[in-house]
């Protein structure tokens, strides 16, 4: 993985580049695919279905954290693209109690290509060489098998003593740990 950062109006944004995608700040144009997502049964297992005012919202407030922590979740394109097919990356809500690496690909068509694995893992590095944390979560439901088999391939492992967002909501948190060690 490397990154560059992609100078704006105001500010550099980074860029990550894997061997097959392109990790990015998201922009408006990602709204339409990201909105079609988050209002499919796809997304149940991620608090889904939401209305397209709820995916607007939540789109602004990953506009926010980059503003506020420098980092959040990162639009991923195929290289030679710049459309959008999901969003990976580090995010920390002011509802969370600590940075959170989260994952979703937009179309299914996307899935099991190890894509993914791929934008995560460069995410999650990236994050830790740059954000000074030593560890994040991944709050799943628990009946998210995939996205299991995903955290174990990374090399994250359950933590049940972890704190969560999620009230009552029955919730299986993984931690990941700098350098992968546990």
């Amino acid at each position: 993985m490397t990154y560059r950062f992609q100078h704006g109006s105001s500010q550099a944004a980074p860029v990550l580049e894997t061997a097959r995608l392109v990790l990015r700040l998201p922009h408006i144009g990602d709204l339409p695919a990201s909105t079609a997502f988050w209002a499919s049964e796809r997304s149940r297992l991620m608090g889904g279905p939401w209305t397209a005012e709820e995916t607007a919202a939540e789109f602004q407030g990953l506009l926010d954290q980059w503003a506020k922590h420098g980092f959040s979740l990162f639009t991923v394109t195929r290289k030679g693209s710049d459309d959008g097919i999901g969003g990976i990356g580090p995010f920390y809500p002011d509802t969370h109690p600590e940075p959170e690496l989260g994952w979703s690909l937009w179309n299914a068509t996307d899935e099991g290509q190890g894509l993914a694995f791929e934008a995560a893992m460069a995410a999650r590095d990236w994050f830790f060489a740059t954000s000074g944390h030593r560890t994040a979560v991944s709050h799943t439901d628990p009946t998210n098998h995939r996205s299991h088999q995903l955290l174990a391939r990374m090399g994250a492992v359950v933590d049940p003593t972890a704190a969560h967002p999620y009230g009552d909501e029955p919730t299986q948190t993984w931690r990941h740990h700098a350098g992968g060690a546990a």
